[in-house]
């Protein structure tokens, strides 16, 4: 860990995206013995821990039982005292209405050494992803951020309102939406302008974030009208006029859409994490699960490392990565593989190769078995040894019309795909999509398996197809295929997606 053990790191998380989180924050949970987490922190982090860190979860939650403060203190010194290295992950900032100054003082009076790492809080991370600066040099010159939710044990409350309603300011009131009623009119009641602008932010930086504008007289039933729900945070102030002209969230090509991807749990957060980007609310559905075949692997690079073939063909990114991995066990790296043909079946997996630090040499144009057989036909396979490594289930077209062309082909299987089950919560966010993605035949397949009679296959949502393969498989299978990719590969399935979603639906 780049620090010592036997201390505590009370490390802010950031607002809810995860890709707001601090370089800091990631590098101290990726070597972290224990987390202890909150409710609001993004899943994304949590990946980054070690497979054998203890997470142990200590979030708060509205209206349910929860782990009181004593008990997380507790658990801070008790596994502080016994030289482990501890996160203490809360969501925003720790010192920032999140109760990690107590947290502090209670480490230091048990003589535990503690180290704070502060995160972007949602006071300013929300309001800006909503296209309100909480400053500006025309509209607001000081900000003021406030809690509504004060401890319930105080006899009354410390926010002087009459104080408030004078700031001359922008005013940022976090965990608010069910005192909205009673802040806006002690706000007006205490002088503040019933008319100025104000704006209420569920879910700041999160997928599905929404934003209420409304006078400050107004704001509270507005909230209550769009069903605003926590989290959220209040803005109140003349910036808040300011999102008319700078609401940036909403102009992304795919906000307000929703896109299921299906690719197996280790490969779907780059896609997911690009389509976030873009503006989607992106909602993980794991078909498929990408089983190594130990056997096969050791087979595929035996048969590279006698250099006992002369062409390997590679008919997936995962095929290609499990080659180089099993070469990478032998302590063998891409050198190997110099005089040898290496065929890809498309781009993507062209791409594989080439982050470990191989080119290919023949990639077809169309990503599928029969293409790669001709190029490799037209290139002259006769009497060569060929090696094509690849899943369990794939297709025998391309070993087998090798064989007729005259080469001695090695199939060797390096993996196997299998189904995932797939919970209630994901069924239900599965029955609201708008796009359901495909990058392969098993990823249709397996969805459809999954499915089964639990659910049908969500009505209004349009399927994008990686490639032809895939195409006909979805066909096969009784779905209709609105979008596939010209580009067989990550990249083009995202351009098909952004053409289709930037045109306009047909009149009904």
């Amino acid at each position: 860990m780049s620090g010592p053990a036997g201390v505590v790191y009370l490390v802010g998380a950031g607002p809810g995206d995860p890709g707001l989180a601090t370089l800091r924050a990631a590098e101290l949970i990726a070597a972290a013995d224990v987390i202890l987490y909150d409710r609001l922190v993004p899943p994304a982090l949590l990946d980054r821990a070690r497979p054998d860190a203890e997470l142990v979860y200590v979030g708060k939650e509205p209206g349910r039982p929860s782990v009181p403060q004593e008990e997380i203190n507790r658990l801070l010194i008790k596994h502080g005292s016994a030289g482990r290295a501890v996160v203490r992950l809360k969501g925003g900032d720790p010192f920032v209405f999140g109760r990690g100054g107590e947290e502090a003082e209670a480490l230091a009076e048990a003589g535990i050494r503690f180290e704070v790492v502060p995160g972007i809080t949602a006071g300013i991370a929300a309001p800006a992803h909503a296209g309100i600066p909480v400053t500006h040099r025309d509209e607001a010159s000081a900000v003021a951020f406030v809690t509504a939710h004060e401890d319930p044990a105080k006899d009354e409350s410390a926010l002087d309102w009459a104080a408030l309603a004078a700031f001359p300011g922008t005013l940022v009131f976090y965990m608010g939406v069910r005192a909205l009623p009673a802040l806006a009119r002690a706000l007006v009641g205490g002088g503040r302008d019933p008319r100025e602008p104000a704006a209420v932010v569920e879910r700041g930086t999160l997928p599905g974030q929404r934003t209420v504008t409304a006078p400050l007289e107004a704001v509270a039933a507005a909230a209550e009208e769009a069903q605003i729900r926590p989290p959220a945070v209040t803005i109140v102030g003349p910036v808040a006029a300011l999102r008319e002209r700078l609401a940036w969230l909403e102009q992304a090509p795919l906000f307000g859409r929703r896109v299921a991807v299906t690719r197996a749990r280790a490969q779907a957060g780059a896609l997911a994490a690009r389509l976030a980007r873009l503006g989607a609310e992106v909602v993980e559905i794991p078909a498929i699960r990408i089983v190594p075949s130990p056997d096969g692997m050791r087979a595929a690079a035996a048969i590279v490392a006698r250099r006992a073939c002369d062409v390997v063909c590679l008919t997936s990114p995962n095929g290609a990565e499990l080659l180089m991995d099993a070469l990478a066990e032998q302590d063998l790296d891409a050198r190997v593989l110099a005089g040898m043909v290496v065929a890809a079946i498309g781009p993507g997996t062209a791409a594989a190769l080439r982050a470990r630090g191989v080119r290919a040499d023949v990639v077809p144009a169309r990503s599928i078995a029969e293409s790669l057989a001709a190029e490799l036909i037209d290139r002259g396979v006769a009497g060569q040894r060929v090696l094509v490594a690849r899943a369990s289930e794939a297709r025998d077209l391309l070993p087998r019309e090798l064989e007729r062309a005259g080469a001695s082909v090695s199939v060797a299987t390096l993996y196997e795909t299998v189904r995932e089950r797939l919970g209630p919560e994901q069924l239900a966010e599965l029955a609201q999509a708008d796009y359901v993605t495909f990058t392969s035949s098993s990823t249709v397949r397996f969805l459809i398996e999954a499915l089964g009679e639990a659910a049908p296959f969500p009505a209004r949502a349009r399927v994008v197809s990686i490639g032809p393969v895939t195409s006909e498989a979805a066909r096969d299978l009784g779905l209709e295929v609105a979008v596939e990719a010209e580009r067989h590969d990550v990249d083009g399935l995202v351009e098909a997606l952004l053409r289709d979603a930037a045109t306009p639906a047909p009149a009904r």
